[in-house]
């Protein structure tokens, strides 16, 4: 927030701006204006299937000079149609707000109504300060909520709210699009010439846009004190008489109707990445003597502003609180790996995450350490500091996570969090100390977001490419046999790896043993699952599932013929992309390798009559490759299934290669043996 609060000392000496409020709103698109038609209505016209939907989304910008400095103004209306139960979590809405200096932002509802039809009569209820709630995020955030009173299925919810802010650097963003749909979206803002904004457009919906100028001029009295009266004497030494200054308002208004909701497609990362949002970044601002200051900037500078700051670069300086600890935990480490491996599982053993995500040590690394719990920040740079101070190249690195989602242009907002890296032999190791269940190599799924930005000791900084490389190992091994009645018996070894076991290991923090044995059986029908045992090996970063199954799903017996399935119960049953087409990306998280081998043993007195036929295929552009081999010797069915996806991310563009690829090891993976007597 620092530069917010640099913004706000320039905002000071711009006392000549003042923002009129546009009150161009059509009839139809005004809060109260609900009628018995809209509450009779059972289902969207276009969208039929959609829980809710936003009637109109109507926003205005302005800015308020408040005696000392100017505060800008966002105000947003609501009008929201609840259709079915799955659509009451839109009767919720929570602002976030900066508290952590002596500016401060505010948030405040009105006009919240919820209306339902009652006996053909339309019944209001209006929301009460006990529908409003405060909760605090950490030490500079906390978010303010509004549950709506009294929603049905059927029900129309309006509210407002308006955000004042003194960082005219924090406009905030304005999503058209939004995952139910939206029959109208409007944001107007009035930028006076003094002020520059780039705009950018995110999501591939056009949106509309029209321009007016405004003359407008702003009253002062005549202190001698006031910034203005000092530079204007400065000009005109014999004029003291100034008690108006005129401008131009740029009038900007865009907007959007009937936008359809956000698909769910399967695979997405952070969707949001590619809806229809307008964003706007300050620029610079026109002083009234001609000249020009630039607030437009670089990754780099973005990078050292972040560096330079107390919450993160002076906090990396910091070592007293650490050092007996840590000259303690590497004694009779020698190799670059063992002192790296040591000091992690210090940092993740000792440490609590308090879930508060931030590239800011506000509370510092020191109290953090103490207390033994901190943010993001505090953990990952007093891990840093550490691979520091045992003489390891490392190097905090900022990033923006996956609920943050990818900034269109360099800010601060950016990023979100900062976690660490280590060069060793030429490679750069990535850690995230936060998780109890990462490693060195293996950080939470969070963080993997395409880019992030090292900070190097002096300051300069680079972008990273934050995506695994390597493939993270499913391997399964069954060796089973099967009956005349066409039973599978045996056992099952299923052994996660990298990435794989570190999500194995998030969910398991969630499961019981009796819940992962159920989820098992599910399935197949007539599974059964025991002697289940777990073996979780955090040090060689695998976990490991052995158990043993008996069951008849797999096969059938049909005129004194067994067919089965020698995928047993790990055939994949359907196809995960059944869209005709593809808007968004395919996120696969990490490149990743599925291993399936299995031995099956034929009953005495049967032989097999036929086999599936091994294939190898190969998508282009080098995506992946699946390959199953099959045999039949001695009466032993021997089969060897992999599957590798060999990168984490495919463009929409290649979605057909991807789609018919997985249609082909559907259908591959559903074939049967043929059995027959002898």
């Amino acid at each position: 927030m620092n530069n917010f609060k640099g913004s706000c000392k320039i905002v000071i000496c711009l006392i000549f701006l003042l923002f009129g409020l546009t009150d161009n709103y059509a009839q139809k698109h005004e809060l109260g204006k609900v009628t018995i038609e809209e509450l009779k209505e059972k289902k969207h016209p276009i969208d039929t299937a959609a829980v809710a939907a936003v009637l109109f989304n109507k926003g205005k910008v302005n800015f308020e000079f408040n005696g000392s400095s100017f505060l800008l103004i966002i105000e947003v209306e609501m009008k929201i149609k609840i259709y079915k139960k799955e659509g009451y979590q839109w009767g919720n809405e929570k602002i976030p707000f900066f508290v952590g200096s002596s500016s401060k932002e505010s948030v405040e509802f009105s006009n919240a109504v919820t209306y339902n039809l009652v006996n053909g009569q339309i019944e209001k209820t209006k929301a009460k300060s006990d529908n409003e709630f405060l909760e605090d995020v950490n030490k500079s955030f906390t978010v303010k909520k509004i549950s709506m009173p009294n929603v049905k299925e059927g029900s129309i919810i309006e509210y407002k709210y308006t955000i004042k802010t003194p960082f005219i650097s924090n406009f905030r963003d304005w999503q058209f699009q939004r995952k139910i749909p939206v029959n109208y979206s409007e944001i107007t803002t009035d930028i006076p010439e003094y002020l520059v904004y780039n705009v950018y457009r995110k999501g591939s919906l056009p949106i509309a846009e029209t321009q007016d100028k405004i003359s407008k001029f702003v009253t002062f009295d005549k202190d001698r004190t006031s910034w203005k009266y000092r530079e204007e004497l400065k000009r005109n030494p014999y004029r003291h008489d100034i008690d108006q200054v005129s401008y131009l308002d740029y009038r900007t208004i865009y907007s959007l109707e009937n936008i359809p909701a956000l698909k769910d497609e399967t695979f997405v990362n952070n969707i949001n990445n590619y809806a229809s949002i307008l964003e706007h970044e300050l620029s610079g601002i026109k002083y009234l003597d001609a000249s020009y200051e630039t607030f437009s900037t670089t990754w780099e500078e973005i990078a050292k502003s972040i560096n330079d700051s107390e919450y993160f670069g002076d906090q990396l300086n910091k070592t007293s609180y650490f050092e007996d600890d840590i000259k303690a935990v590497l004694e009779g480490k020698v190799s670059d790996e063992d002192k790296i491996n040591a000091i992690f599982k210090f940092v993740q053993s000792r440490m609590s995450w308090n879930k508060y995500y931030s590239y800011s040590s506000y509370d510092g690394v020191k109290k953090a350490y103490q207390d033994k719990v901190g943010n993001t920040a505090d953990i990952n740079l007093m891990l840093v500091s550490m691979l520091r101070f045992a003489n390891l190249d490392a190097n905090p690195v900022l990033v923006s996570t996956r609920r943050n989602g990818i900034s269109l242009f360099p800010s601060r907002s950016a990023f979100d969090v900062v976690i660490a890296s280590v060069l060793v032999n030429g490679e750069l190791v990535l850690m995230d100390a936060t998780s109890k269940f990462s490693s060195p190599k293996i950080v939470p799924i969070r963080d993997l977001n395409w880019f992030g930005r090292l900070i190097k000791k002096e300051g300069t900084s680079e972008m990273i490419d934050l995506m695994p490389k390597s493939t993270s190992l499913d391997v399964v091994n069954v060796v089973a046999s099967i009956d005349d009645k066409g039973q599978i018996t045996g056992k099952v070894r299923d052994q996660y790896l990298d990435y794989n076991a570190l999500q194995y290991r998030e969910n398991l923090e969630k499961q019981t043993q009796e819940q992962i044995i159920e989820k098992i059986e599910k399935k197949q029908n007539q599974l059964e699952v025991e002697e289940f045992e777990l073996v979780n090996n955090q040090d060689n970063e695998s976990v490991v599932e052995k158990y043993t199954i008996k069951t008849t799903s797999s096969s059938e017996v049909i005129g004194g013929k067994i067919y089965f399935s020698p995928m047993v119960l790990f055939a994949m049953s359907e196809n995960p992309f059944k869209q005709e087409s593809r808007e968004y990306p395919v996120d696969f998280s990490f490149p990743f390798k599925n291993k399936f081998t299995s031995t099956i043993q034929i009953p005495e007195g049967y032989e097999v009559e036929s086999l599936p036929k091994s294939i190898a295929i190969a998508m282009d552009m080098k995506y992946g490759t699946f390959n199953y081999t099959i045999t039949n010797l001695n009466s032993q069915i021997q089969l060897s299934v992999v599957l590798e996806i060999n990168t984490p991310i495919i463009p929409p563009d290649d979605y057909d290669i991807l789609k018919e690829f997985y249609k082909i090891i559907v259908e591959k993976e559903s074939e049967k043996i043929v059995l027959k007597k002898i």
